[in-house]
């Protein structure tokens, strides 16, 4: 067997990681947003005061779209179902989190990774990154809505 047929059954093995990888990213980011945005919303004054003292302006409406992006951002994600339009506004928040709350980390990106890596944010900004770039895989809802559309 040739080194180039080797390498393509390597890769064809490996490619069948994907959709079992990116059930487990959404399913443990999901449901992490989904709990975050929920803490949020069940305590808005709480997290309105927090995003006031960051300098945020109209910090109570800015606590509900960021509690209810993450909690229902992070349901879809979970369940895989528009979950690519779901990644995109949880990793602007993410983003914004970064700028706001975390900006001595950011600040750090190349002078410490590590300070960069581990502020709260980047675990959640990377799943929603990954789910954004590659979709939801194949054990989505998204996929099985895709499927059945094609058939019809």
């Amino acid at each position: 067997m040739s080194f180039h047929t080797l390498l393509g059954k390597f890769d064809r093995a490996a490619a069948g990681l994907q959709s079992p990888l990116l059930l487990v990213i959404r399913l443990h980011w999901g449901w992490s947003f989904a709990q975050t945005g929920w803490g949020k919303l069940m305590h808005l004054d709480r997290t309105a005061n927090f995003f006031a003292e960051l300098g945020l302006p109209a910090p109570t409406l800015n606590a509900l779209l960021a509690g209810a992006t993450e909690c229902f951002g992070g349901g879809l994600l979970a369940l895989g179902l528009f979950a690519r339009p779901a990644a995109a506004p949880l990793a602007s928040t993410m983003a914004v989190a970064y700028v706001t709350a975390d900006r001595e980390a950011l600040q750090a990106v190349f002078s410490d990774t590590d300070k960069f890596t581990g502020a709260a944010p980047f675990l959640f900004l990377v799943a929603s990154l990954l789910v954004l770039a590659f979709g939801p895989g194949k054990w989505s809802l998204d996929h099985f809505r895709a499927r059945r559309a094609e058939k019809a």
